[in-house]
């Protein structure tokens, strides 16, 4: 490698890690961390649709789409929180999707 494309790709490294979303700063970890709301989501698509809670996924999904909007209008923009706030709301959706499927399809398990 020459000394011109290591030094460009230390500056570009060091613009990463200097950036005002970057690893040094709450912008990045935050995103990451929320990442373990959506694996929860995802593991909970092999959960019978009758065990999901309607007032939970209706949260998920609601904030996922609402933070979405705001990680576009915050300085600085934050694309990785709207990428992992848009999963979540997503996730949040589909388990609604079975839910209403599964109500719809057995509307005896629906009596009290």
């Amino acid at each position: 490698m020459s000394g011109a494309a290591a030094s460009a790709g230390a500056s570009k490294f060091q613009a990463f890690m200097n950036h005002p979303a970057g690893p040094k700063t709450v912008f990045f970890w935050a995103p990451m961390m929320k990442w373990c709301l959506v694996a929860a989501g995802v593991k909970d698509l092999s959960r019978p649709a009758d065990k999901l809670s309607v007032s939970q996924n209706v949260a998920l999904a609601a904030t996922g789409f609402i933070w979405v909007r705001y990680s576009l209008v915050i300085t600085p923009v934050n694309y990785s929180l709207a990428a992992v706030n848009f999963f979540v709301g997503a996730t949040g959706l589909s388990q609604l999707a079975r839910i209403a499927n599964h109500r719809f399809n057995n509307p005896e398990a629906n009596k009290v």
